[in-house]
Protein backbone atom coordinates (compact mmCIF):
# COMPACT_ATOMS: atom_id res chain seq x y z
CA UNK A 1 0.00 0.00 0.00
CA UNK A 2 1.43 3.59 -1.22
CA UNK A 3 1.11 6.60 1.46
CA UNK A 4 -1.30 8.25 -1.33
CA UNK A 5 -3.78 5.86 -1.19
CA UNK A 6 -5.29 5.82 2.54
CA UNK A 7 -8.52 7.37 3.88
CA UNK A 8 -8.52 10.05 5.86
CA UNK A 9 -11.31 10.45 8.54
CA UNK A 10 -10.56 13.73 8.08
CA UNK A 11 -10.91 14.75 5.00
CA UNK A 12 -13.95 17.29 4.20
CA UNK A 13 -17.10 15.33 2.61
CA UNK A 14 -17.62 16.29 -1.15
CA UNK A 15 -20.63 17.98 -1.47
CA UNK A 16 -23.48 16.53 -3.35
CA UNK A 17 -25.81 19.56 -3.82
CA UNK A 18 -25.03 22.49 -2.93
CA UNK A 19 -27.96 25.44 -4.28
CA UNK A 20 -28.21 29.49 -3.28
CA UNK A 21 -31.80 30.66 -3.88
CA UNK A 22 -32.84 34.17 -3.80
CA UNK A 23 -35.48 35.97 -5.02
CA UNK A 24 -36.16 36.71 -8.87
CA UNK A 25 -35.85 40.96 -9.73
CA UNK A 26 -37.14 41.54 -12.75
CA UNK A 27 -35.97 45.13 -12.46
CA UNK A 28 -32.42 46.19 -11.84
CA UNK A 29 -30.90 48.95 -10.54
CA UNK A 30 -30.19 50.81 -13.71
CA UNK A 31 -33.81 50.55 -14.94
CA UNK A 32 -35.04 51.43 -11.45
CA UNK A 33 -33.30 54.74 -12.23
CA UNK A 34 -34.89 55.06 -15.64
CA UNK A 35 -38.77 54.28 -14.47
CA UNK A 36 -38.12 56.74 -11.78
CA UNK A 37 -36.84 59.50 -13.90
CA UNK A 38 -40.21 58.90 -16.23
CA UNK A 39 -42.11 58.74 -13.89
CA UNK A 40 -40.87 62.27 -11.90
CA UNK A 41 -41.27 63.89 -15.45
CA UNK A 42 -44.64 62.65 -16.08
CA UNK A 43 -45.48 63.90 -12.64
CA UNK A 44 -44.16 67.49 -12.87
CA UNK A 45 -45.40 67.96 -16.21
CA UNK A 46 -49.46 66.98 -15.32
CA UNK A 47 -48.61 68.75 -11.86
CA UNK A 48 -47.47 71.79 -13.38
CA UNK A 49 -50.70 71.40 -16.19
CA UNK A 50 -52.97 70.96 -12.93
CA UNK A 51 -51.11 74.34 -11.54
CA UNK A 52 -51.85 75.80 -14.89
CA UNK A 53 -55.25 75.58 -14.40
CA UNK A 54 -55.35 76.48 -10.78
CA UNK A 55 -55.35 73.02 -8.67
CA UNK A 56 -52.30 73.99 -7.15
CA UNK A 57 -52.90 71.20 -4.38
CA UNK A 58 -52.35 68.46 -7.04
CA UNK A 59 -48.61 69.21 -8.25
CA UNK A 60 -48.07 68.03 -4.34
CA UNK A 61 -50.09 64.81 -4.14
CA UNK A 62 -47.90 64.10 -7.61
CA UNK A 63 -44.50 64.55 -6.12
CA UNK A 64 -46.33 62.47 -3.15
CA UNK A 65 -47.02 59.92 -5.57
CA UNK A 66 -43.39 59.63 -6.78
CA UNK A 67 -42.08 59.03 -2.95
CA UNK A 68 -44.44 56.40 -2.43
CA UNK A 69 -43.69 54.85 -5.32
CA UNK A 70 -39.56 55.41 -5.01
CA UNK A 71 -40.42 53.75 -1.17
CA UNK A 72 -42.09 50.53 -2.54
CA UNK A 73 -38.99 50.05 -4.87
CA UNK A 74 -36.69 50.44 -2.09
CA UNK A 75 -38.61 47.97 0.01
CA UNK A 76 -38.87 45.84 -3.09
CA UNK A 77 -34.98 45.59 -3.41
CA UNK A 78 -34.40 45.04 -0.16
CA UNK A 79 -36.30 42.37 -0.14
CA UNK A 80 -34.30 41.18 -2.53
CA UNK A 81 -31.52 40.68 0.15
CA UNK A 82 -32.76 37.16 1.58
CA UNK A 83 -31.30 33.85 0.39
CA UNK A 84 -31.29 30.52 1.20
CA UNK A 85 -28.41 28.22 1.04
CA UNK A 86 -28.87 24.37 0.51
CA UNK A 87 -25.59 21.96 1.21
CA UNK A 88 -26.56 18.29 0.87
CA UNK A 89 -22.93 16.16 1.72
CA UNK A 90 -23.54 12.47 2.50
CA UNK A 91 -23.35 12.98 6.39
CA UNK A 92 -25.80 16.08 6.77
CA UNK A 93 -28.17 18.49 4.88
CA UNK A 94 -27.63 21.98 6.12
CA UNK A 95 -30.38 24.77 5.57
CA UNK A 96 -28.95 28.38 6.10
CA UNK A 97 -31.45 31.29 5.42
CA UNK A 98 -30.67 34.96 5.50
CA UNK A 99 -33.60 37.31 5.99
CA UNK A 100 -33.80 40.56 4.22
CA UNK A 101 -32.46 42.32 7.79
CA UNK A 102 -29.64 40.26 7.69
CA UNK A 103 -31.06 37.82 10.70
CA UNK A 104 -29.46 34.46 9.86
CA UNK A 105 -30.97 30.71 10.93
CA UNK A 106 -29.80 27.60 10.60
CA UNK A 107 -31.15 24.01 10.00
CA UNK A 108 -28.57 20.66 10.65
CA UNK A 109 -30.16 17.49 9.12
CA UNK A 110 -29.37 13.59 8.87
CA UNK A 111 -30.24 13.10 4.82
CA UNK A 112 -30.88 9.74 5.62
CA UNK A 113 -34.02 10.75 7.45
CA UNK A 114 -35.14 13.71 5.41
CA UNK A 115 -38.27 13.54 3.11
CA UNK A 116 -38.81 16.06 0.59
CA UNK A 117 -42.45 16.99 0.94
CA UNK A 118 -44.34 18.47 -2.35
CA UNK A 119 -48.16 20.55 -2.24
CA UNK A 120 -49.48 22.11 -4.79
CA UNK A 121 -52.40 22.44 -7.05
CA UNK A 122 -52.37 20.30 -10.21
CA UNK A 123 -52.96 23.64 -12.86
CA UNK A 124 -50.29 25.60 -11.16
CA UNK A 125 -47.90 23.23 -9.98
CA UNK A 126 -46.08 22.65 -7.02
CA UNK A 127 -46.78 25.28 -4.05
CA UNK A 128 -44.90 24.94 -1.11
CA UNK A 129 -41.46 22.82 -0.44
CA UNK A 130 -40.73 21.40 3.05
CA UNK A 131 -37.82 19.60 4.44
CA UNK A 132 -39.07 16.79 7.19
CA UNK A 133 -37.13 15.38 9.63
CA UNK A 134 -38.29 13.41 12.89
CA UNK A 135 -40.99 15.94 13.74
CA UNK A 136 -39.38 19.24 12.41
CA UNK A 137 -40.98 20.52 9.19
CA UNK A 138 -39.18 23.63 7.28
CA UNK A 139 -40.29 25.38 4.51
CA UNK A 140 -37.29 26.02 1.73
CA UNK A 141 -37.59 27.66 -1.50
CA UNK A 142 -40.72 30.02 -0.88
CA UNK A 143 -39.32 32.93 -3.26
CA UNK A 144 -39.04 30.46 -6.35
CA UNK A 145 -41.89 30.07 -9.26
CA UNK A 146 -43.79 26.71 -9.58
CA UNK A 147 -41.09 25.57 -12.65
CA UNK A 148 -38.46 26.52 -10.37
CA UNK A 149 -39.69 24.34 -7.50
CA UNK A 150 -39.88 21.44 -9.71
CA UNK A 151 -36.60 21.65 -11.25
CA UNK A 152 -35.62 22.42 -7.84
CA UNK A 153 -37.60 19.83 -6.13
CA UNK A 154 -35.85 17.35 -8.82
CA UNK A 155 -32.17 18.34 -7.87
CA UNK A 156 -32.46 18.05 -4.41
CA UNK A 157 -34.23 14.39 -4.63
CA UNK A 158 -31.25 12.85 -6.54
CA UNK A 159 -29.25 14.51 -4.21
CA UNK A 160 -30.30 12.96 -1.05
CA UNK A 161 -30.93 9.74 -2.70
CA UNK A 162 -27.49 9.62 -3.72
CA UNK A 163 -26.82 10.71 0.48
CA UNK A 164 -28.76 7.81 1.37
CA UNK A 165 -27.37 5.40 -1.01
CA UNK A 166 -23.65 6.43 0.24
CA UNK A 167 -20.42 7.48 -0.87
CA UNK A 168 -18.65 4.77 -2.82
CA UNK A 169 -14.94 5.10 -2.18
CA UNK A 170 -12.49 4.79 -4.94
CA UNK A 171 -9.07 4.37 -3.76
CA UNK A 172 -7.78 4.51 -7.88
CA UNK A 173 -9.07 8.29 -7.94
Amino acid sequence: MTAGNHFDPNATEPELFSALLTPHRSLNRTGFVVLMVFVSVVSFVAGVAFLMMGAWPVLGFFGLDVLVIYWAFRINFRSADATEDIVVTPSELRVRRVSHRGRLIEWSFNPLWVQLEQTGDPEFGIEHLYLVSRGRRISIGHFLGPDEKSSFAKALLAALQTAKRGITYNPIV
